[in-house]
């Protein structure tokens, strides 16, 4: 993977989209969050290997994503995996929406990530892969491998 631009700083990564998923097209969104969420998410607690995306009433909506409770927190502190609502103009709402109705395909998060002080999180609108599609992806990942080792190895 290639390195963050400056001055984003990563939170959690869901590798496993890439590995099931064919990525489509991919979005930006800004994330609502209650100050423990944030709190927690600046320790780097958060899991987003089964969140998805969902459009209801003109909205976009984060679930299954787990963020841990803070530490520090009193009894106010917030529900670990509550639905969040996301961030983003109304027509990149209506894409998403439109590209959901559309057979075979879903919206996952990629990534959550700090830029500027704020919480984002790199959404993706995707189709699943079979499992020969995953085959497929793994030689070329293998092949890709090989080949940087043995220009490596030539290089030397």
């Amino acid at each position: 993977m290639s390195k963050p631009p400056a001055g984003e700083r990563l939170i959690a990564s869901n590798k496993k989209a890439h590995h099931d998923y064919f990525v489509l097209e991919k979005l930006e969104a800004g994330v609502a969050l209650t100050g423990t969420e944030v709190k927690s998410l600046r320790e780097g607690k958060a899991n987003l290997k089964d969140s998805y995306v969902i459009v209801k009433g003109g909205e976009a909506f984060l679930l299954g994503t787990h963020i841990a409770p803070y530490s520090h927190a009193n009894r106010d502190n917030h529900p670990p995996e509550r639905t969040r609502k996301l961030l983003l103009h109304r027509r990149e709402i209506d894409k998403l929406s439109e590209a959901v109705t559309m057979k075979g395909l879903t919206v996952v998060p990629l990534r959550l990530y700090f830029k500027g002080g704020r919480v984002k999180a790199e959404i993706a609108v995707v189709r699943g892969k079979k499992l020969h599609d995953k085959r497929e992806t793994e030689k070329q990942k293998e092949a890709t491998r090989e080949a940087a080792v043995a220009m490596k190895t030539r290089r030397e």
